[in-house]
Protein backbone atom coordinates (compact mmCIF):
# COMPACT_ATOMS: atom_id res chain seq x y z
CA UNK A 1 0.00 0.00 0.00
CA UNK A 2 1.73 3.36 -0.65
CA UNK A 3 0.46 6.10 1.44
CA UNK A 4 1.78 9.76 1.66
CA UNK A 5 3.52 11.41 4.36
CA UNK A 6 1.17 14.21 4.78
CA UNK A 7 1.09 16.07 8.37
CA UNK A 8 5.16 15.44 9.39
CA UNK A 9 6.69 18.07 10.27
CA UNK A 10 9.12 19.66 7.91
CA UNK A 11 11.87 21.69 8.62
CA UNK A 12 13.84 23.36 6.21
CA UNK A 13 17.42 25.55 7.43
CA UNK A 14 19.73 26.61 5.13
CA UNK A 15 23.25 27.30 5.57
CA UNK A 16 25.42 30.04 4.03
CA UNK A 17 21.78 30.92 2.63
CA UNK A 18 18.40 32.25 2.93
CA UNK A 19 15.61 30.39 2.17
CA UNK A 20 13.12 31.90 -0.51
CA UNK A 21 9.87 31.20 0.26
CA UNK A 22 10.05 28.65 -3.38
CA UNK A 23 12.58 26.51 -2.58
CA UNK A 24 11.17 26.04 0.96
CA UNK A 25 7.85 25.06 -0.79
CA UNK A 26 9.31 22.97 -3.10
CA UNK A 27 11.61 21.30 -0.73
CA UNK A 28 8.26 20.48 1.42
CA UNK A 29 6.60 19.47 -1.25
CA UNK A 30 9.23 17.01 -2.49
CA UNK A 31 9.30 15.49 1.28
CA UNK A 32 5.67 15.26 1.79
CA UNK A 33 5.07 13.07 -1.72
CA UNK A 34 7.70 10.88 -0.74
CA UNK A 35 5.02 7.03 -0.89
CA UNK A 36 6.82 4.66 1.09
CA UNK A 37 4.59 2.92 3.87
CA UNK A 38 7.97 2.03 5.64
CA UNK A 39 9.64 3.07 7.63
CA UNK A 40 6.83 5.66 8.85
CA UNK A 41 8.27 9.46 9.25
CA UNK A 42 7.63 11.01 12.04
CA UNK A 43 10.00 13.75 11.46
CA UNK A 44 12.14 15.15 8.82
CA UNK A 45 14.85 17.71 8.01
CA UNK A 46 15.97 19.00 4.98
CA UNK A 47 19.24 21.58 5.04
CA UNK A 48 20.41 23.43 2.34
CA UNK A 49 23.78 24.73 1.24
CA UNK A 50 26.03 26.91 -0.48
CA UNK A 51 29.61 26.69 -1.34
CA UNK A 52 30.94 28.87 -4.28
CA UNK A 53 28.85 27.28 -6.69
CA UNK A 54 28.29 23.92 -5.11
CA UNK A 55 24.61 23.24 -3.66
CA UNK A 56 24.08 21.09 -1.23
CA UNK A 57 20.83 19.48 -0.15
CA UNK A 58 20.83 16.85 3.04
CA UNK A 59 17.48 15.41 4.49
CA UNK A 60 17.20 13.33 7.69
CA UNK A 61 13.90 11.30 8.43
CA UNK A 62 13.66 10.63 11.79
CA UNK A 63 11.10 7.21 11.43
CA UNK A 64 9.16 4.74 13.89
CA UNK A 65 11.40 2.73 15.81
CA UNK A 66 14.38 4.81 16.48
CA UNK A 67 15.09 4.53 12.53
CA UNK A 68 16.70 7.88 11.38
CA UNK A 69 17.96 7.67 7.85
CA UNK A 70 20.15 10.50 6.00
CA UNK A 71 21.17 11.19 2.59
CA UNK A 72 23.11 14.21 0.42
CA UNK A 73 23.22 15.24 -2.72
CA UNK A 74 25.41 18.27 -4.37
CA UNK A 75 25.03 19.90 -7.74
CA UNK A 76 25.44 23.11 -8.98
CA UNK A 77 21.68 23.89 -8.64
CA UNK A 78 19.72 23.74 -5.26
CA UNK A 79 16.46 22.35 -7.24
CA UNK A 80 18.46 19.57 -8.46
CA UNK A 81 20.19 19.00 -5.18
CA UNK A 82 16.44 18.60 -3.74
CA UNK A 83 15.73 16.00 -6.69
CA UNK A 84 18.83 14.10 -6.48
CA UNK A 85 18.79 13.78 -1.91
CA UNK A 86 14.84 13.12 -2.86
CA UNK A 87 15.25 10.07 -5.11
CA UNK A 88 19.06 8.81 -2.44
CA UNK A 89 16.51 8.99 0.21
CA UNK A 90 13.62 6.84 -1.32
CA UNK A 91 16.38 4.13 -2.46
CA UNK A 92 17.04 3.99 1.15
CA UNK A 93 14.02 3.56 2.72
CA UNK A 94 13.24 1.13 -0.32
CA UNK A 95 16.45 -1.08 0.72
CA UNK A 96 15.43 -0.29 4.28
CA UNK A 97 12.17 -2.08 4.18
CA UNK A 98 13.54 -4.62 1.78
CA UNK A 99 16.30 -5.65 4.57
CA UNK A 100 13.57 -5.98 7.18
CA UNK A 101 11.25 -7.98 5.32
CA UNK A 102 13.96 -10.83 4.33
CA UNK A 103 15.05 -10.89 7.99
CA UNK A 104 11.68 -11.05 9.21
CA UNK A 105 10.15 -14.11 6.55
CA UNK A 106 8.11 -16.30 9.17
CA UNK A 107 10.31 -19.19 9.68
CA UNK A 108 7.57 -21.89 8.87
CA UNK A 109 5.63 -22.65 5.63
CA UNK A 110 2.63 -23.81 7.42
CA UNK A 111 -0.92 -22.03 7.76
CA UNK A 112 -3.24 -22.49 10.21
CA UNK A 113 -6.84 -21.08 10.29
CA UNK A 114 -8.47 -19.23 12.54
CA UNK A 115 -12.42 -18.53 12.88
CA UNK A 116 -13.28 -15.41 13.93
CA UNK A 117 -17.05 -15.51 15.26
CA UNK A 118 -19.09 -11.74 15.75
CA UNK A 119 -21.80 -12.58 17.71
CA UNK A 120 -25.24 -10.37 17.82
CA UNK A 121 -25.61 -9.49 21.24
CA UNK A 122 -29.40 -8.68 20.76
CA UNK A 123 -31.52 -10.61 23.40
CA UNK A 124 -28.28 -11.96 24.94
CA UNK A 125 -29.58 -10.63 28.39
CA UNK A 126 -32.30 -13.51 27.80
CA UNK A 127 -29.37 -16.01 28.09
CA UNK A 128 -31.28 -17.26 31.23
CA UNK A 129 -34.35 -18.29 28.70
CA UNK A 130 -31.62 -20.38 26.95
CA UNK A 131 -31.48 -18.00 23.92
CA UNK A 132 -27.97 -18.43 22.52
CA UNK A 133 -26.31 -15.58 20.61
CA UNK A 134 -26.57 -15.66 17.03
CA UNK A 135 -23.09 -15.82 14.69
CA UNK A 136 -23.39 -13.16 12.48
CA UNK A 137 -20.41 -13.80 10.02
CA UNK A 138 -17.12 -16.53 10.35
CA UNK A 139 -14.36 -15.37 8.66
CA UNK A 140 -11.13 -17.44 8.11
CA UNK A 141 -7.83 -15.67 9.13
CA UNK A 142 -4.71 -17.42 8.00
CA UNK A 143 -2.35 -17.57 10.74
CA UNK A 144 1.33 -17.71 10.11
CA UNK A 145 4.37 -18.60 12.79
CA UNK A 146 6.35 -15.19 13.33
CA UNK A 147 8.19 -13.57 16.37
CA UNK A 148 6.18 -10.44 17.93
CA UNK A 149 8.97 -7.86 16.15
CA UNK A 150 7.54 -9.47 12.90
CA UNK A 151 3.73 -8.78 13.85
CA UNK A 152 4.53 -5.56 14.78
CA UNK A 153 6.09 -4.92 11.61
CA UNK A 154 3.01 -6.16 9.56
CA UNK A 155 1.37 -4.23 11.87
CA UNK A 156 2.84 -1.27 11.04
CA UNK A 157 2.83 -1.53 7.34
CA UNK A 158 -1.03 -2.26 7.22
CA UNK A 159 -4.16 -0.29 8.08
CA UNK A 160 -5.14 -2.92 10.32
CA UNK A 161 -5.75 -2.86 13.80
CA UNK A 162 -5.01 -6.25 15.25
CA UNK A 163 -2.53 -9.08 13.79
CA UNK A 164 -3.79 -12.47 14.29
CA UNK A 165 -0.18 -14.62 14.51
CA UNK A 166 0.98 -18.24 15.99
CA UNK A 167 3.93 -16.74 18.08
CA UNK A 168 7.32 -18.63 16.68
CA UNK A 169 8.48 -18.66 19.99
CA UNK A 170 5.80 -20.07 22.04
CA UNK A 171 3.75 -21.74 19.06
CA UNK A 172 0.62 -20.45 20.82
CA UNK A 173 -1.87 -18.42 18.85
CA UNK A 174 -1.50 -14.36 19.88
CA UNK A 175 -3.46 -11.48 19.13
CA UNK A 176 -0.99 -8.15 18.20
CA UNK A 177 -3.40 -4.83 18.17
CA UNK A 178 -3.21 -1.09 18.10
CA UNK A 179 -3.80 0.46 21.49
CA UNK A 180 -5.59 4.53 21.26
CA UNK A 181 -1.90 5.56 23.18
CA UNK A 182 -0.47 4.81 19.53
CA UNK A 183 1.32 2.13 21.52
CA UNK A 184 0.63 -1.90 20.75
CA UNK A 185 -0.65 -4.41 22.73
CA UNK A 186 -0.19 -8.43 22.66
CA UNK A 187 -3.19 -11.01 24.01
CA UNK A 188 -1.29 -14.14 25.40
CA UNK A 189 -3.59 -17.25 25.34
CA UNK A 190 -3.43 -18.97 29.04
CA UNK A 191 -5.29 -21.28 30.29
CA UNK A 192 -7.67 -20.80 33.91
Amino acid sequence: MQTANVNVPIKVTGRHVSITEAIKSYAISKVEHLHLDYPRIIEAQVILNVEKHRHFAEIILHCNNHITIEATHETDDMYASIDGVIAKIAQQMRKYKTKIMRSHRPRRHEIRHLEEHVLNLEGFEDHDEGVEPQVIQTERYPLKPMFVDEAVLQLEMSNRQFVVFLNAKTEKVNVLHRRKDGGFGLMEPTFA
